[in-house]
């Protein structure tokens, strides 16, 4: 799941460190950032790791190819459809 800090890098690539709830640059200064934007991005991606947790594993999938197994191939996609629905964006 991303992180508050992962966020703040992402939407503000100018902060070098941070220190606890403040953000620095490189040469030391402050940066003043919007913390209620930065939440709303780690809510707004929260479904990316949900997704990733429920997914099938891809092995699922080349496996069916390999054997040429169409139901196992159409399974697969119908998963990974299924998880998308329950985890939209």
């Amino acid at each position: 799941m991303m992180t508050f800090d992962q966020a703040l890098l992402i939407l503000y690539p100018n902060v070098a460190r941070t220190v606890e709830d403040k953000a620095f640059d490189a040469d030391g200064n402050a940066i003043n950032y919007d913390k209620s934007a930065i939440e709303a991005y780690v809510n707004a991606h929260a479904y990316i790791a949900k997704r990733q947790a429920e997914y099938p594993s891809f092995i699922d999938y080349l496996d069916g190819v390999v054997k040429g197994d169409q139901a196992q191939i159409d399974k697969y996609v119908a998963d990974c459809q299924a998880v998308k629905a329950k985890y939209p964006k």
